[in-house]
C-alpha cells in the first residue's frame, strides 16, 4: 500500500493589493482580498463617516460584527466597542486582536486603512442565497 505525501513546504509568492483577487464594496468603504500562502489577507479602506453598525450590519445580518480580526492599523483612527462595552481607539502602527462581537467606526477626517489576517474571508460578504438571487 502506498502512502501519498503532501507537499507542506512554503512556496514563494509575491502579491500586491493593487491587483486583489476580490474587492467587496459597501457604503463608505471597501475590502480588498488577496489569496496568498494558503490564506486570505484583507485590506480594509474605510472613509470618514463609516460605521460597521450602519454600513456593514445590513450585509452581515448580525447585531454586532461576528468576524474575529487580527489587524495591523496602517492609517487613520478607528474606534472599537466590544460587546462587553470596552471601547478604545486603534491608530497607525498598532495591532489589534478582536473576538467576535464588536462595533467600529472611523474617527476624524482621514481614511482608515487596516490589514486583516483573520476575518477577511467572510467580511461584508453577502450570504450565498442572497448573492445568487442578485
Amino acid at each position: 500500500m502506498t502512502q501519498e505525501t503532501q507537499d507542506t513546504r512554503q512556496h514563494t509568492e509575491h502579491r500586491d493589493f493593487a491587483a486583489p483577487d476580490e474587492v467587496r464594496t459597501f457604503s463608505h468603504g471597501r475590502l480588498e482580498v488577496l489569496r496568498v500562502g494558503g490564506s486570505e489577507i484583507g485590506r480594509l479602506v474605510l472613509q470618514p463617516g463609516w460605521r460597521w453598525s450602519e454600513h456593514v450590519k445590513p450585509i452581515a445580518g448580525t447585531e454586532l460584527c461576528e468576524a474575529p480580526h487580527f489587524q495591523y492599523h496602517v492609517a487613520g483612527t478607528i474606534r472599537i466597542r466590544t460587546a462587553d462595552g470596552a471601547e478604545f481607539d486603534a491608530t497607525p502602527g498598532q495591532v489589534t486582536s478582536l473576538p467576535a462581537g464588536h462595533d467600529a467606526w472611523v474617527v476624524g477626517e482621514d481614511d482608515v486603512v487596516v490589514v486583516d489576517w483573520w476575518g477577511a474571508s467572510n467580511y461584508a460578504k453577502l450570504p450565498a442565497a442572497a448573492s445568487e438571487n442578485g
